[in-house]
């Protein structure tokens, strides 16, 4: 079926760009209000836009290199570190000499170009060079082949493909919105003290609110702030360690020579990395699965839906909620909330103090945090009405983000099994097109 397209270098339908840095030195290059992006920028993006970059450069930094500013939508391939990672740049930034920009020719499509090279990316692992690391260079893209369809076709593969991958954009900025929202709602309430401020102040009368607090939870709040060992804080609220609030758990790695405790394992099983990709704090999956056998090496065991995930070491600081049944490596300290406390209240908690956190962590090799020195730090606690009022309102923002999560791993699957056919011309649009209508897409 794919006799008609032909297949073409890389080379022969793009303009090949290298990035470039300004001078280190001079200061007056650099802090600008120019994304520049490096390969870890590139490496790091969650979907197909790179709209976010670690530093910026000036318009003199970018005269004085040979870093060239690109329109929104290049399509960016690292070329060292992580090799062959790719992106469109979602606004117009600059990018270094480890990444190469592609600029198409009027005969491919920007958006074809971006999922042609995904789909054709197994070919570029054996065109790399290198003795001491793989990298790409220019000759990569003079002998890496892909399909070039008509111009309609492709962009018409572009368009179904792009699809998929704007629903999942607006589900991750939805969640991201929502993400924002609750951790508001947790600094206003739990370290700002915003209502108790708002009474003191004489912003409040009985049976009014403020913005987003209901007066029936609004007169919860007391109206006084009292001394204690961390602060003041609000009159009836208490100070007690984390490990009055929750169970504490650590995990442990199965030995991994041993075949019986991971061929054909059904427990998913958790490690740092499996949080490190995370937009959001919700795992709903994880890179490796135990057996029963495997499960029962961790003293732990299986860990229940909602429990929180910190991770302890390497680094310090991955967060989320499971909404699976997990078992976790060494690499966490795992928070089981009692009864009368809410999962998200410990969530928001653990991402506001992350630098008291770290302040308890210790090591030579690499930072760690104890699961006895975790136990130990103190904390503001509300009376148990106030932590019901947090977890209703804000439980229904986190439900709609695992919505939003599960909606977009179920897109991602679809796109992942089109994009190979479409691009190697073994699904035709049409097909596409009824295959999607078929799922209400």
């Amino acid at each position: 079926m794919t006799g008609e397209w032909v297949k073409v270098p890389i080379s022969s339908v793009v303009r090949v760009l290298i990035g470039g840095t300004p001078n280190r030195s001079i200061p007056d290059y650099w802090g600008g209000d120019i994304p520049w992006a490096t390969a870890k920028d590139i490496a790091n993006v969650n979907g197909r836009y790179l709209n976010e970059t670690e530093q910026f450069i000036t318009k003199d930094g970018l005269h004085n290199s040979s870093a060239k500013v690109l329109p929104a939508g290049t399509v960016v391939i690292t070329a060292r570190g992580t090799v062959g990672a790719i992106a469109q740049v979602g606004r117009q930034m600059a990018i270094n000499q480890s990444c190469y920009a592609l600029i198409p020719s009027e005969v491919m499509d920007n958006d074809f170009l971006f999922y042609a090279i995904k789909a054709t990316a197994s070919e570029m692992q054996s065109l790399t060079y290198g003795t001491v690391f793989e990298t790409i260079t220019t000759q990569t893209f003079d002998q890496w082949l892909l399909p070039s369809p008509p111009l309609a076709e492709q962009r018409a593969i572009a368009h179904i493909l792009g699809t998929l991958d704007d629903k999942i954009e607006l589900n991750r900025r939805m969640s991201q919105t929502l993400e924002e929202m609750a951790r508001a709602l947790f600094k206003a309430w739990f370290v700002d003290f915003e209502p108790v401020r708002a009474k003191m102040e004489g912003r409040w009368r009985r049976g009014e609110s403020l913005p987003g607090l209901p007066a029936h939870l609004y007169d919860l709040f007391p109206d006084r702030l009292v001394d204690s060992q961390l602060g003041m804080i609000p009159e009836g609220w208490e100070v007690k360690s984390i490990g009055e609030l929750t169970d504490i758990v650590g995990g442990s790695t199965p030995r991994t020579e041993c075949a019986e405790y991971w061929e054909g394992g059904t427990h998913y099983w958790v490690t740092p990395k499996d949080l490190s990709t995370l937009s959001v704090p919700v795992l709903l999956h994880t890179e490796r699965k135990i057996t029963d056998s495997g499960l029962a090496q961790i003293s732990s065991g299986l860990l229940p839906r909602g429990t929180v995930l910190l991770s302890s070491r390497a680094p310090i600081g991955y967060l989320a909620i499971v909404e699976i049944p997990v078992a976790v490596n060494q690499g966490f300290i795992a928070m089981k909330p009692r009864n009368g406390v809410s999962n998200l209240f410990l969530l928001r908690w653990a991402n506001i103090a992350y630098d008291e956190i770290l302040s308890h962590a210790n090591g030579s090799t690499f930072m760690e945090i104890s699961k006895a020195s975790f136990r130990q730090i103190r904390l503001v606690v509300p009376p148990g009405t106030i932590m019901d009022g947090f977890e209703r309102l804000s439980r229904p923002m986190y439900s709609k983000v695992v919505e939003n999560e599960n909606a977009s791993r179920t897109l991602a699957a679809l796109r992942d099994a089109l994009l190979p056919k479409l691009i190697r011309g073994e699904m035709r649009v049409k097909d596409a097109e009824k295959f999607l209508k078929e799922r209400g897409l």
